[in-house]
């Protein structure tokens, strides 16, 4: 398998403006809807909201907190816990015998700012590597056995369905555009997990050596989520590359990553934090108002 070479930051282009400001401080965007996973939606991050309950979507989340900050007129949030590429166009089912209709269907013609957090949940690729690797630590604490259980004939199946991620967020933000023709797509990045340098297992309990295996493979799929946008008349905020310090390891609030135990009034285990989100939402902000 072609490992997808690390590729040098790449230019984000600024937004360019539809219609200037006036001086009464009119929003620049007016419509604006948001797509995505978990990571999105925030779970367990209060106050819940019950539209589903079991997609954890929190009026505290990044979007939330971005409409806010834009002032936009209209907002709609049908981020979704666990949602993959496939719910924009069908329904998900989701605890409580809930019902998350395909989050396409929030996109209108007058849309004019959208959102996508996606991919991370595709061919199950987040979701089991954060359950299987965990109970794998004990075989070899200091090696890499999760890394070496995703080997597949000398193919790294974690690596091998990043690369099919990319072309399915791609058709994504194509029928972003069919829908919505004159709307600003933004591509969020998903965040910093893994620190650089140091591992914290009562916290973060994967084996020393699949901490560096990780750190690939999250960059890996923000790289195939950079190379989607670019290709997909898109913008891509980098969220992992503005986070340093904030790993789930960091110390208290300064991280914005929860670690292996749900805390219900913050974060569900390896999804954001209140602070995560906040963070989120001012880094695409900044990007959107600059």
């Amino acid at each position: 398998m072609r490992i997808r070479r690390l590729l040098p930051p790449v230019l984000i282009v600024g937004v360019l403006l539809a219609s200037s400001a006036t001086a009464s401080g009119a929003p620049e965007f007016h419509n604006y809807v948001a797509l995505g996973d978990g990571y999105a939606s925030g779970p367990f991050i209060p106050v819940q909201l019950d539209n589903p309950t079991g997609c954890g979507r929190s009026n505290a989340n990044y979007p939330s907190l971005l409409a806010k900050k834009l002032g936009v007129a209209s907002f709609t949030d049908v981020s979704c816990l666990y949602a993959d590429t496939t719910y924009m166009t069908r329904p998900q089912s989701v605890p409580f015998d809930g019902t998350n209709n395909p989050q396409f269907d929030a996109l209108k013609p007058a849309t004019d700012l959208v959102t996508l957090s996606i991919g991370g949940i595709d061919y199950g690729l987040m979701s089991s590597l954060f359950t299987d690797c965990p109970k794998l630590r004990a075989q070899d604490p200091t090696g890499n056995p999760c890394e070496k259980k995703h080997q597949n004939g000398g193919v790294d199946t974690a690596l091998a369905a990043i690369a099919q991620i990319e072309p399915r967020v791609e058709t994504v933000l194509g029928g972003i555009h069919e829908r919505s023709s004159g709307a600003h797509v933004v591509v969020v990045g998903y965040p910093r997990i893994f620190p650089a340098n140091r591992t914290c297992p009562e916290i973060l309990p994967f084996a020393d050596g699949d901490y560096v295996w990780m750190r690939l493979v999250m960059q890996q799929l923000n790289e195939a989520l950079k190379d989607a946008a670019a290709n997909g008349d898109a913008s891509f905020v980098d969220i992992a590359g503005q986070s340093q310090g904030h790993s789930v390891c960091a110390p208290g609030d300064a991280a914005w990553v929860n670690g292996k135990d749900d805390r219900p009034q913050d974060a569900k285990a390896f999804y954001p934090t209140k602070n995560g989100m906040a963070a989120t939402a001012e880094m695409i902000a900044k990007y959107l108002q600059n």
